[in-house]
């Protein structure tokens, strides 16, 4: 079982920054693969950005360039710094981790982008 917990959302403005942080528990945190899906109003839930065990990163092509996801196994914690965002970066962002075919989440962290 892992537990995840999910802070840093927030309201900005367009062009701002947040780092989303995304704290694991309750198994071994380097054994799984983690990313960050997000949820808007309306629209089908897309990945944002993801990070293997072997640190593979990968981002989806609305973010690459201004997001950038890390991992810190010594604090269990998965990062994602979120640079120049945008009104369409609006909507909730939750947190998984990946062991093989079984999915844990996070409760999600609103992030909203207005001026």
């Amino acid at each position: 079982q892992v537990q995840l917990v999910e802070s840093g959302g927030g309201l900005v403005r367009p062009g701002g920054s947040l780092r989303l942080s995304c704290a694991a528990s309750g198994s071994v945190f380097s054994s799984y693969a983690m990313g960050w899906y997000r949820q808007a109003p309306g629209k089908q839930r897309e990945l944002v950005a993801s990070i293997t065990t072997g640190g593979r990163l990968n981002y989806a092509n609305s973010v690459k360039g201004r997001f950038t996801i890390s991992r810190d196994g010594a604090k269990n914690t998965v990062y994602l710094q979120m640079n120049n965002l945008k009104p369409e970066d609006t909507a909730a962002y939750y947190c998984y981790a990946k062991l093989e075919t079984i999915y844990y989440w996070g409760q999600g962290t609103q992030v909203i982008v207005s001026a």
